[in-house]
């Protein structure tokens, strides 16, 4: 599977920005699928994940209300809307797959490059 992320940017906080992840190789429908980011100095953390149905969502408190998951009709596109930007999403965004739905980093077989995300205050 490759993952390739798209959409970040810089923005000023209370802004959106929506993250894509488009899948090529296997069969990308029965994958869970999460993103995850990491900011300077810090270790990379969970943000949100969703099953390979979309049925199924997840999301880290910090993210909870602002954040929405969600895949495309064809489930080979997962996007992240992110509204009410804060300072402190500033991050690089990864997009990640895996055969489960799940907040563990170690858990994803698969990564994307990371996009940067950029909220000025």
């Amino acid at each position: 599977v490759q993952l390739q992320a798209s959409g970040g940017g810089l923005v000023q906080a209370g802004g959106s920005l929506r993250l894509s992840c488009a899948a090529s190789g296997r069969t990308f429908s029965r994958l869970g699928m999460g993103w995850f980011r990491q900011a300077p100095g810090k270790e990379r953390e969970f943000v949100a994940a969703i099953s390979w149905t979309g049925g199924a969502t997840y999301y880290a408190n910090s993210v909870k209300g602002r954040f929405t998951i969600s895949r495309g009709a064809a489930k080979n596109t997962v996007y992240l809307q992110m509204n009410s930007l804060k300072p402190e999403d500033t991050a690089v965004y990864y997009c990640a797959a895996d055969s489960s739905t799940t907040r563990k980093i170690g858990e994803y077989d698969y990564w994307g490059q990371g996009t940067q995300v950029t909220v000025s205050s």
